[in-house]
């Protein structure tokens, strides 16, 4: 009995996979030799596709491998990180909670989210949810701020917003921004009382049967068909690329996903937001985030593609003209993987490339090659258009570098390395560790390490250090770092370019506090006599150093070690009891950047 329903089971299977087969359907002939050269131009470890029409699967293959050392194929179920096109399920959720009366995408986010706050007052109290689902804020990307300093908390991301520069007005321009459908999900999260991850799960992924799909790494790590990503290090070695862990900034791009489940959900927006009869994204939401918020640049059609002339913002989703066609799309970059789901609206056809190669051109080539078959265009062949205007931008790219004259001045550090080391904190990013190590300046934030060289006077370039292939100088990570001094000549910050458009963003330089025990302070404290002045060190709630000096606020002192101690709140003042080393104290050095002052004990 047991073989026998195996035996059916086994027959079922492949009666399924025969209706998906597209073996008969004209439109896809030739396709297999197509991509396997996508897959050999590009380097690229695989890839899976899918094709909708109207309310069913017309084509879905998978390409190379999901794990090249296995070699095991992809699958129609391979799952793959999506990454941005994420967002368009986190403005959906905003379109459901407006359905049903809990709030107005037109009214400022601060009604709903009061923790949430803006660089300016005005940029509090006016800025939508409209203005976030559709990039209009006037922030640009501070993207570093959650890659290089991720948490767990979108709480703690949230706060950082208020620190981060505009670099444009309100609705001025278009400018994308992850941060802020973060705040979306932070949004959900407040008027529903339940996290995005179960919105998600229970709004989208239960009633389209998306049961492959999940939000985090841990789950997909737990899952089986999964996908390892991949990056090319010198145009043509795929190497493993360890998965990107996005935490707080998950509503932004969180989900893994197939292209056989992914399908369910394109199909519902072809269908009007109805999923075999039942509406799953609310009618006025699907027709607004299908329709222009936002005009993302102004240009017109050139000579090589004169059918494609327009370029908007929906909510969480890219609107353009494909040969005359209203596309709508949205693409995903995360850590070793690449997507991109479309549709067409128009003409009732959707499709979902997804790829396990890090920034990649394939999800685009292999999308453009499909839509032109679905819609009986002419052909165009993409793929090596694509290619030619790659090796051409490589080749500028190449030929600029050689033209750069390497600079002449390289003057030394102003201090030791040792000075540089320690914690450097900007309150829209994060803190970053600075140490030293094998004679090298290193510099480390919750996700990366880079290596820091030298280039001239306190400028140093960066350069990321992998865990397993260690430094490659051949890459820049794209940035400079300049420390900077205080007044008494000591390290306080550093400043870096970490956004275009704004002046170099300053870290400060904190102090690092040696520990003390509260009876080892009680010999610090006493009066000490300075030109007259009468200076009273302190014990404040049996642990904390204080100075009081008359007509001036109370100090708190920091304890550094070797009977030296920092004003908290001012950069580049010191005090030194002494004699140093010694078990009793008989006078302190007031060290600030106009001179030392010693007085006595009384």
């Amino acid at each position: 009995m047991k073989k026998i329903i195996t035996l059916l089971l086994c027959i079922a299977t492949l009666h399924v996979f025969a209706q998906q087969s597209t073996i008969e359907d004209p439109r896809f002939k030739g396709l297999d030799t197509a991509f396997q050269r996508v897959l050999k131009n590009w380097h690229a470890a695989g890839f899976a596709v899918v094709v909708v029409q109207k309310n069913k699967v017309v084509y879905a293959k998978g390409f190379g491998y999901r794990n090249i050392a296995g070699r095991l194929p992809v699958t129609p179920n391979t799952l793959f990180a999506i990454g941005s096109c994420t967002k368009a399920f986190t403005s959906t959720l905003i379109g459901k909670l407006q359905q049903d009366g809990k709030l107005d995408i037109d009214k400022p986010v601060n009604n709903y989210l009061p923790s949430l706050k803006f660089y300016t007052d005005a940029m509090t109290n006016t800025i939508t949810l409209r203005d976030m689902m559709s990039h209009r804020t006037g922030l640009p990307r501070h993207d570093l701020s959650w890659y290089f300093f991720s948490t767990m908390s979108v709480d703690s991301l949230m706060q950082r917003v208020q620190y981060m520069e505009p670099t444009y007005g309100i609705r001025e321009k278009w400018q994308y921004n992850n941060f802020m459908f973060a705040a979306q999900g932070a949004v959900v999260e407040k008027l529903t009382g339940k996290s995005w991850e179960d919105n998600i799960k229970q709004s989208f992924f239960i009633p389209l049967g998306m049961t492959r799909s999940d939000l985090s790494i841990p789950e997909l790590e737990k899952s089986d068909d999964i996908a390892t990503g991949y990056e090319v290090k010198k145009d043509s070695i795929i190497k493993k690329q360890a998965y990107y862990h996005i935490n707080g900034m998950a509503p932004a791009g969180a989900i893994n996903s197939s292209v056989n489940d992914m399908a369910k959900w394109v199909i519902t927006w072809i269908n009007n937001g109805k999923y075999n009869g039942k509406e799953i994204i609310p009618a006025r939401h699907r027709n607004e985030a299908m329709s222009s918020q936002s005009i993302i640049d102004a240009a017109l059609p050139n000579k090589e593609n004169p059918d494609i002339y327009f370029a908007n913002y929906g909510f969480g989703w890219f609107l353009s003209s494909y040969e005359g066609h209203y596309r709508v799309e949205h693409g995903g970059n995360i850590d070793g993987f690449s997507a991109s789901t479309c549709f067409f609206p128009s003409d009732s056809v959707g499709i979902v490339v997804l790829t396990n190669q890090n920034g990649s051109t394939v999800p685009g080539i292999v999308r453009n090659i499909l839509a032109d078959r679905m819609l009986n265009l002419k052909y165009h062949d993409w793929n090596s258009y694509l290619k030619s205007v790659a090796d051409k931008g490589k080749k500028e790219a190449e030929k600029i570098e050689k033209e750069k004259k390497p600079s002449t001045s390289h003057n030394p550090a102003t201090h030791s390395l040792a000075d540089f080391a320690g914690s450097y904190t900007n309150p829209g990013y994060g803190t970053m560790h600075i140490y030293v190590s094998h004679d090298s300046l290193f510099l480390k934030t919750v996700t990366h390490t880079l290596w820091l060289r030298h280039a001239n006077y306190d400028i140093f370039d960066v350069f990321d250090k992998d865990p397993k292939e260690g430094i490659d100088t051949s890459q820049m990570a794209g940035v400079k770092i300049q420390f900077g001094m205080n007044l008494s000549g000591d390290i306080d910050g550093l400043t870096s370019q970490l956004e275009g458009g704004l002046k170099p963003l300053l870290f400060t330089k904190g102090i690092e506090a040696k520990s003390i025990s509260s009876n080892e302070l009680q010999k610090y404290v006493g009066e000490y006599e300075l030109g007259g002045i009468t200076a009273k060190i302190y014990v404040k709630d049996g642990k904390t150093l204080y100075a009081l000096v008359p007509g001036q606020p109370d100090y708190e002192l920091i304890p550094l070690g070797n009977d030296k101690f920092a004003l908290k709140v001012l950069s580049g003042y010191y005090l030194q009891f002494g004699p140093p080393g010694e078990a009793k104290i008989t006078e302190a050095t007031f060290i600030q950047p106009n001179g030392s002052f010693k007085a006595k004990k009384k």
